[in-house]
């Protein structure tokens, strides 16, 4: 009997695993989980997507994600709404540590290894699936062929221009300062 998760329940108890050996997986989520996932993202839709990789132990009790993310998204343009297909291909790597420190309350800064998590009890692959996309999906996207806005600032030349929007207010009240 293999150590992979079945499909239909992603979920490895890492710190339960008596059998400390690398762990394969593969999800391919079906169009309903694509369409609730990509509700769940804001996204008009999830063509394709798979998460395939190999749980790795690491030391007495910590263990490393290795996996491949695969997608093909639909976003909405920012500027025309028009629909924009994205093919998304990345890496991820979690490291999923068992003595790391919480972080202390309040602000904190971003790690140095991004990588570090808490060893969790158990581990929905899924999840980590979902926060993958969401890193990976293009922040700005935009139709093809659509010109890059340029703003140019004059520095040298500290006067407002006749355009800027309180030009014709300072004309009007006589400042020239």
């Amino acid at each position: 009997m293999s150590d992979s998760p079945p499909a239909s329940e992603p979920v490895v108890r890492l710190r339960d695993r008596r059998r400390r050996e690398p762990l394969p997986f593969r999800l391919e989520p079906d169009a309903d989980q694509r369409s609730v996932l990509a509700e769940r993202l804001g996204l008009r839709g999830l063509r394709k997507l798979r998460f395939a990789g190999t749980l790795t132990p690491e030391g007495a009790a910590d263990w490393r994600l290795d996996a491949e993310l695969g997608a093909t998204v639909v976003q909405d343009c920012g500027v025309t709404l028009d629909p924009v297909v994205t093919r998304i291909e990345e890496d991820v790597v979690r490291r999923y540590l068992s003595d790391l420190p919480p972080p202390p309350p309040g602000e904190t800064e971003m790690p140095e290894d991004e990588t570090a998590e808490p060893l969790p009890s158990a581990l929905d692959l899924r999840e980590v699936m979902a926060e993958a996309l969401s890193l990976a999906l293009p922040p700005f996207p935009r139709s093809a062929g659509l010109a890059e806005e340029v703003v140019v600032v004059d520095a040298i030349d500290p006067e407002p221009a006749a355009t800027h929007p309180f030009a014709a207010l300072r004309n009007r009240i006589g400042r020239s300062d």
